[in-house]
C-alpha cells in the first residue's frame, strides 16, 4: 500500500517469500525429508522410504497420537467454556476487576509451562485433590495453559460486539438467557471456532508442562517424540512429528468446516 512502483512492491514480496520460505517452509520440509530417510550421510537424504511412517503408527505410538487428540479436545473445549464464561462476566464488572481478571487469565502466558506443571503437580498431589499420576492432571495443565488464549480471541470479540444488538432484544422483553443463547453467542461463533482451533493447535504441541506431570499410562505424541529425539533416533521422531503436523492440520480443518456450518 505505502510502495508506489512495481518494482519496490516485487523486491518487497520477493524478500517476505524469502523469510517465509526460511524460516517455516524449509524446517518443515527438512522434518519431512528426514521422515521419509533412511538414512542421511550427504547433503540430501538417502533411502527414502515409508519404513519410518509404518513404525510411528505402530501400537505405542499410535497410542501417544490418541492420547494427544483426547488432550487437545478435552483441553479446548474446558478452555473455551471456561474462557468464554470468564469473557462475558468480566464484561459486566467494574474496571478494576476486569483488569484483575485479564491479569489472572493471561498469567499462564507469563511464566514458563514448566512452572506452570510443576505448580500443578505440586498442587494435586495430595489429597482431597489427588490428580498426579492420572491423565486429567495433563488434561488440567493443558486448560490452563490454552485458557488464556481462548480468554483474550472472546474478549476481543466481545470489544468488538455492537451493543445495539443486545439493547434492541432486550427492549423487545427478551431475558438475560435469552439475550445471551440467541443473540450474544451466536454473534460469538466466530470468534468461538478460532479459539477453538487455536486451543487445539496448542494443545497438539505442547511439552514443557507435559514433561512435568503426564504418567506412564498417558503420554502425549510431544513427550513421544522428545523420548526419541533424546535416544537419537531422529528419523523416527521426524516422523511421528510429521504426523502431528498432519494430524494437527487435519483437526483444525474439522473444527474450522463446524465453525463454517
Amino acid at each position: 500500500m505505502l510502495l508506489w512502483t512495481r518494482r519496490s512492491r516485487a523486491f518487497v514480496l520477493g524478500f517476505f517469500a524469502l523469510v517465509v520460505a526460511v524460516v517455516f517452509v524449509a524446517p518443515i520440509a527438512t522434518v519431512v525429508a528426514a521422515a521419509l530417510a533412511g538414512s542421511w550421510t550427504g547433503p540430501l537424504p538417502s533411502n527414502l522410504g515409508g519404513k519410518n511412517f509404518s513404525t510411528a503408527l505402530s501400537d505405542e505410538n499410535f497410542a501417544s497420537l490418541t492420547v494427544s487428540l483426547q488432550t487437545a479436545f478435552i483441553s479446548g473445549v474446558l478452555a473455551l467454556i471456561v474462557g468464554t464464561w470468564a469473557a462475558l462476566a468480566s464484561r459486566e464488572a467494574p474496571m478494576w476487576l476486569r483488569r484483575i481478571t485479564d491479569a489472572v487469565f493471561h498469567l499462564p502466558i507469563a511464566v514458563p509451562s514448566v512452572a506452570v506443571g510443576l505448580g500443578l503437580l505440586i498442587t494435586f498431589n495430595e489429597r482431597p485433590l489427588l490428580l498426579g499420576g492420572t491423565k486429567w492432571i495433563v488434561i488440567l495443565a493443558h486448560t490452563v495453559l490454552v485458557l488464556a488464549f481462548a480468554f483474550s480471541a472472546v474478549s476481543a470479540a466481545l470489544e468488538r460486539l455492537d451493543p445495539a444488538y443486545r439493547q434492541a432484544a432486550e427492549s423487545l422483553g427478551a431475558g438475560p438467557v435469552r439475550v445471551l443463547t440467541r443473540v450474544t453467542l451466536p454473534l460469538l461463533l466466530p470468534a468461538l471456532g478460532a479459539a477453538a482451533g487455536l486451543s487445539i493447535a496448542l494443545s497438539m504441541g505442547e511439552l514443557g508442562a507435559t514433561v512435568m506431570v503426564y504418567p506412564a499410562t498417558w503420554k502425549t505424541l510431544p513427550v513421544s517424540i522428545f523420548g526419541l529425539t533424546d535416544r537419537g533416533q531422529v528419523f523416527l521422531a521426524a516422523a511421528n512429528t510429521t504426523l502431528l503436523l498432519a494430524v494437527t492440520l487435519v483437526a483444525l480443518m474439522v473444527v474450522g468446516r463446524i465453525r463454517r456450518r
